[in-house]
């Protein structure tokens, strides 16, 4: 299989990012985004792609692609200023940045900070229109939130990560121009609104992500998970969509390739 991982987060330990980009080449994984959102995730996806590219003469890992960003934990506190991040050495190598993300809200586990997350949320979308880039949002338990900064800020170009809503929300989202990915979450036996909202995103609008080190699919679930992973949320999801992995996975890379623009 052709696989695109398009959500991977990845540690400032350079020997771990190579042996796990490694695997994840042997598993048929043959492009990925190290996804961000605080600068110590910013800096381990920059690793990444610095250690993919150095390995480029020898074709042996995954292309690695970059999303950077500050994502909802990194909200300031009530009645300080919202925090910037600075993405001027990324930059200056422009090609290496495909997305603003991860960036979004979540008031599952910080309600309290609802307006600051939307403050931040709302700079990031800034940003991206800024550098003429799609965004990769991370939003639960605040989907009309989500809804209302996205409007606000007229943005509808970008990737809703780890879906994990409703079909009306899901629909909603569609409608305003993004992409929808999928996790190993929808391997998982309690999850069946994750593959309501699987078997319902079109064609041109699904991806397929890992999300690592979290969200292990099933049969891997309880371990650390990784890109080379993502093999059985492929083969899972093509059943649900009565297609062959081989198919879901050339969907969902030509999918990733035309937002990513890559």
């Amino acid at each position: 299989m052709n696989i695109f991982d398009t959500h991977a987060h990845f540690t400032e330990d350079r020997e771990k990012t190579s042996a796990t980009l490694e695997r994840a080449a042997a598993a048929g994984v043959s492009r990925l985004m190290a996804v961000g959102g605080s600068p110590e995730l910013n800096r381990a996806a920059l690793l990444a792609a610095d250690t993919a590219q150095a390995a480029a003469n020898t074709g042996h890992l995954p292309a690695v692609f970059v999303a950077l960003g500050l994502d909802r934990d990194q909200a300031a506190p009530q009645g300080t200023a919202c925090p910037r991040y600075d993405f001027s050495a990324a930059i200056d190598s422009r090609s290496r940045i495909s997305a603003i993300g991860e960036i979004g809200l979540d008031f599952h586990y910080a309600p309290e900070s609802a307006r600051a997350q939307c403050d931040l949320f709302a700079a990031q979308l800034e940003l991206a229109r800024e550098l003429g880039l799609p965004v990769v949002i991370h939003t639960r338990d605040a989907d009309d939130a989500t809804l209302g900064v996205l409007d606000e800020n007229d943005f509808h170009n970008g990737i809703i990560h780890c879906f994990t809503g409703s079909v009306p929300f899901e629909r909603k989202l569609l409608d305003r121009g993004f992409m929808i990915s999928i996790s190993g979450i929808v391997t998982f036996r309690a999850a069946e609104n994750v593959r309501e909202a699987a078997r319902y995103a079109p064609d041109d609008r699904l991806l397929v992500e890992t999300d690592s080190p979290f969200l292990a699919p099933v049969p891997k679930r309880g371990s650390e998970n990784e890109p080379a992973f993502i093999v059985h949320t492929v083969e899972f999801l093509a059943h649900e969509r009565k297609t062959t992995p081989d198919a879901l996975a050339a969907l969902t890379t030509a999918n990733a390739e035309r937002i990513l623009s890559c």
